[in-house]
């Protein structure tokens, strides 16, 4: 954060719980107990003070929203874990994804190669071919020889 009137990242633990409180629409003790249950884990001044972040105010929220909707604690805990794994799962998939392009393009430029260097032109390809099938899933499959 710079300047005075600078954005503090989502992560940064600014609001006391008074504010945090009242930007939520939740009771202090409630924060507390949430706390307390793992729920939630706001940052700690030197002297003990919670500090809740934006992205702390944005999950308080949202357990206020699956409790209103009638969701126990536990299963709100429990779709806060799935959430997580799937968040995780999906950040790990674009890298996969990622890394398979590359290998593709890599591949590509390979066979390419290949061919500009061999005496008879074109060489038969035998390496896998890459194409995208339904839903942008990457099918792997193999020419017959």
């Amino acid at each position: 954060m710079s300047g005075p009137f600078a954005v503090p990242s989502p992560d940064a633990a600014v609001y006391v719980i008074s504010v945090a409180a009242e930007l939520t629409g939740l009771h202090p003790q409630t924060l507390r107990a949430y706390e307390r249950m793992g729920l939630v884990t706001p940052g700690r001044t030197v002297g003990g003070g919670r500090r809740y972040s934006h992205r702390d105010l944005e999950r308080l929220r949202e357990i206020a929203d699956l409790t209103r909707a009638g969701i126990g604690i536990e299963g709100v805990r429990r779709i806060l874990e799935l959430q997580a794994r799937v968040d995780a799962l999906a950040a790990r998939n674009a890298e996969l994804q990622a890394e398979l392009e590359g290998a593709h393009e890599a591949l590509r430029a390979a066979v390419t190669r290949r061919r500009d260097v061999s005496p008879l032109g074109a060489v038969p390809n035998k390496l896998p071919v890459l194409h995208r099938g339904p839903g942008q899933a990457v099918v792997v499959w193999r020419r017959p020889s």
